[in-house]
């Protein structure tokens, strides 16, 4: 057969040779520019939180902004003013005691019955999920007034489930539509392979189809937890009494010593002492976060 030469091609000149050199990445430095941009803007506050926490009073109201201070201007009085002067050590117990006996009570009873909305043919279910999506949807500060009456009514005031009930019924209608989505997820021939070994409807549910759902009541769980640790105008009206109040409240009543004064040093304290258990917490439950969120976004 014939043979025809390959031909090289023509050699680069100089004028090429600088300018593939010389060209600029540009996606990768917007990209990389505004993924630093991103974690400056969420990683600042926090970061000047902890850095105020521990100057000193004399580093925090100086004239020119000490941003990074130095050996000598840093100190914990401020932790140690807020344990021993102000027993924060009290709403941090309140804070844990409430938000953990609301998460626990919203998942006992929103799991069952998102899988009751998930799996049995109920009577008016499109009306139901439309309430529960439309109560998710409202303004819970609205719901504030006729909480209020509740309270006088029913004799709660200064009383944990003044806060664990109000938590536990606005933290529902998430819980239910949430689990009903992932409870929808699951092959139903499991819970019919179940049900032939023996399994009954408590025993199935208790060892196989919430241990599949884990990832789902984990995330939904730190959702409720971090509603009823943060909330303030609840925890203000409904507790009164100094030695029952939540972190929130404690933190927003925390004073100087005179008029004028503002605590920053302290405030920043309560900030970071109130932040820290919402933080280990994600970092610990994080891998369960992540299924929770990305289950169900790939078929297959």
């Amino acid at each position: 057969p014939p043979h025809h030469p390959i031909t090289p091609p023509p050699p680069m000149t100089l004028t090429q040779t600088q300018t593939q050199s010389t060209s600029i990445p540009w996606k990768k430095v917007l990209l990389w520019s505004a993924i630093a941009l991103t974690v400056i803007f969420s990683l600042g506050p926090p970061l000047w939180e902890v850095l105020t926490s521990i100057k000193t009073n004399a580093a925090i109201t100086a004239d020119s902004v000490i941003y990074f201070p130095n050996f000598n201007q840093l100190t914990l009085d401020h932790y140690i003013q807020l344990f021993q002067r102000n027993h924060f050590h009290r709403y941090i117990f309140n804070s844990a005691l409430v938000a953990i006996l609301s998460t626990i009570l919203c998942l006992t009873i929103g799991s069952p019955a998102a899988y009751a909305l998930a799996r049995l043919r109920i009577p008016g279910e499109p009306i139901v999920l439309a309430y529960v999506l439309v109560v998710t949807l409202f303004p819970y500060i609205l719901l504030f007034l006729g909480l209020l009456d509740l309270v006088r009514f029913t004799g709660l005031a200064n009383n944990y489930l003044a806060l664990i009930i109000p938590y536990t019924a606005i933290n529902m209608p998430l819980t239910i539509l949430v689990m009903r989505s992932f409870f929808q997820q699951l092959p139903k021939d499991l819970e019919d392979s179940a049900k032939v070994d023996g399994y009954n409807t408590v025993q199935m549910l208790w060892q196989i189809v919430l241990p599949m759902t884990l990832p789902a009541l984990v995330t939904t769980g730190i959702l409720a937890f971090i509603f009823a640790w943060n909330e303030y105008i609840f925890a203000l009206t409904f507790i009164t009494r100094e030695s029952m109040q939540t972190i929130p409240v404690a933190a927003a009543q925390l004073g100087g010593t005179t008029l004028f004064e503002v605590p920053y040093g302290p405030l920043a304290a309560a900030t970071v002492i109130g932040t820290l258990p919402l933080v280990v917490m994600v970092l610990f439950f994080q891998r369960k976060i992540v299924q929770g969120l990305t289950a169900g976004s790939v078929k297959g």
